[in-house]
């Protein structure tokens, strides 16, 4: 089994030399790097208040996978920490219970709420749910530090 998947992975040496020539620049303090932009394409912010994100997603591939669901609790649950300028905040823990699976053109919303703060920790929540059916597809809870606080521990 493990060798058909090796063979699956397998670049040929066309691939491989395509994958050697992307030139990917440096992030530059402030702005978003290419993993950010690649990851939050095709989310639409529908509602931001203090404490509160609510966006939107189009499944456009199909069943969104679990590393596609915790990559959205992490990047919109970081969206509740941020008070303009830097982000300081790295995620210090994240767990995620699966629910159930979005399926291709579905719409998914997710919400993300900031549920207390203490010193330089934030617990924040982050839901996902099909939005035509109301159905939870996953449910994340996102511990974030930030690192501004830690000088002053």
């Amino acid at each position: 089994m493990e060798k058909k998947e090796n063979e699956c992975v397998e670049l040929s040496l066309p691939e491989s030399d395509t994958v050697l020539r992307i030139v990917i620049p440096p992030q530059r303090p402030g702005e978003a790097s290419f993993y950010e932009n690649f990851a939050i394409r095709g989310i639409r912010v529908d509602q931001a208040e203090p404490g509160l994100v609510v966006c939107t997603f189009k499944d456009r591939a199909g069943n969104l996978s679990n590393g596609a669901i915790a990559n959205l609790v992490d990047i919109v649950g970081s969206y509740v920490t941020y008070t303009g300028g830097l982000i300081r905040n790295v995620s210090a823990d994240i767990s995620i219970s699966y629910m159930s699976t979005a399926k291709l053109d579905d719409e998914v919303e997710i919400t993300s709420k900031r549920l207390g703060q203490k010193g330089g920790y934030t617990g924040i929540l982050v839901l996902l749910r099909n939005k035509a059916t109301g159905d939870v597809i996953a449910e994340g809870r996102h511990s974030m530090f930030c690192l501004d606080s830690a000088s002053k521990l």
